[in-house]
């Protein structure tokens, strides 16, 4: 049942049903899912761990704005094990795979303009998911799962508001493409042009909705004295 929760309200949060800065309430959170406060309590504690909401002792708990340092590390992170990922595909693919990853980008074409930002989003992942499945690095895909999801709501934005979708597909056919020709070297700077975008779009969306994010200021370098 926790993780039941912990994966509903995470969805809630990428795709700002929950609002950065929201409080939440375990009492109404229990009554909205029809459970008791423990596996409430429990999915809150998870999603404190991927740092998308904050535990205040005596307060409540409140949606994190959206880190773009967070989301710039994410990037970071993601980039280094996906580009690897289709590196190790593009060595491994097998005809089935490939039939898999090409099925995956006809359901983005035909939800291109008819699904929903979340369901189109939904696409990309499952998407990503194949890509390792291909190279046979789920528990790589795992570790993503795990690092991804303050990036996953500037994604969501990003495809409300800035990529079209239909650019995203052509990135996307652009990496099967070079799987599918065994060439690792495009493939991995096919995919690293992809997780680009990102950086692209977040100081639009952060100017756009300052709201959403947290206020981040460099830090200084402490001055030596004399």
């Amino acid at each position: 049942m926790a993780r039941q929760v912990t994966r509903a309200l995470r969805q809630a949060i990428v795709t700002m049903r929950l609002a950065p800065g929201e409080m939440l309430s375990e009492q109404d959170l229990a009554g909205r899912f029809g459970v008791s406060r423990s596996p409430v309590r429990e999915a809150l504690i998870k999603l404190s761990e991927a740092g998308l909401v904050r535990v205040m002792p005596q307060r409540g708990t409140q949606v994190v704005k959206i880190s773009r340092r967070g989301v710039e590390d994410a990037r970071f992170i993601r980039e280094a094990v996906e580009t690897a990922i289709v590196r190790d595909a593009a060595k491994k693919a097998s005809p089935i795979l490939l039939a898999e990853l090409a099925a995956s980008l006809t359901r983005q074409r035909r939800a291109q303009r008819s699904a929903s930002t979340e369901e189109f989003l939904a696409l990309d992942e499952e998407f990503h998911r194949l890509l390792a499945e291909t190279a046979g690095r789920l528990a790589a895909w795992r570790m993503i799962e795990d690092i991804k999801p303050q990036m996953d709501r500037v994604r969501f934005l990003d495809m409300t508001k800035a990529t079209p979708r239909d650019a995203v597909i052509a990135q996307h056919a652009v990496i099967v493409d070079a799987i599918k020709a065994g060439d690792a070297s495009s493939a991995e700077k096919a995919m690293r042009l992809h997780l680009s975008e990102i950086l692209r779009s977040l100081p639009e969306l952060a100017a756009e909705h300052p709201d959403l994010f947290e206020l981040e200021t460099e830090a200084q370098p402490e001055m030596l004295s004399a």
